[in-house]
């Protein structure tokens, strides 16, 4: 018997860092009039709630707030690595995936090789075919710069 917890598998997190995608990418079209907070879009996206893995809506849970947290600081790293490319220019599939993925690479403790291959997975399941790359690269980047 290992020992990983249960629900622990990778599987289950790729589930939970889906959701995590879907509910960030949906809070980029909020209103800006009367924007909810982060636990309101995230407690009344469909896509939780007919999320069965309680495992899996927790880890989103995490990555949702943990994004929201270090919105800033994750745009500064994008802006950082991006070479020549504005926040505001940045697609808004390509932007969740890197804010999604930057934030595993820089406050937790997933190793920064599955934060950026879990986004590559994102991007080509979400994004164009220029996705991939784009993301890749600017992930790639920043890894480099955490290296340094």
């Amino acid at each position: 018997m290992t020992g990983k917890k249960k629900g622990n598998k990778p599987g289950i997190r790729r589930v939970g860092r889906t959701l995590a995608f879907q509910v960030l990418f949906g809070t980029c079209f909020a209103h800006a009039e009367n924007p909810a907070d982060i636990e309101t879009q995230f407690a009344t996206n469909p896509l939780v709630q007919e999320q069965e893995s309680e495992t899996a809506r927790e880890f989103a849970h995490e990555l949702v707030l943990g994004v929201d947290a270090h919105l800033a600081e994750l745009d500064k790293a994008i802006e950082a690595n991006s070479q020549h490319w504005k926040i505001e220019r940045i697609a808004v599939v390509e932007l969740t995936v890197l804010r999604l993925s930057l934030y595993e690479m820089l406050f937790t403790d997933i190793p920064v090789k599955a934060a950026i291959n879990e986004a590559i997975e994102l991007s080509k399941a979400f994004g164009d075919d220029k996705s991939r790359s784009f993301v890749n690269g600017i992930l790639d980047g920043a890894a480099k710069s955490m290296k340094k």
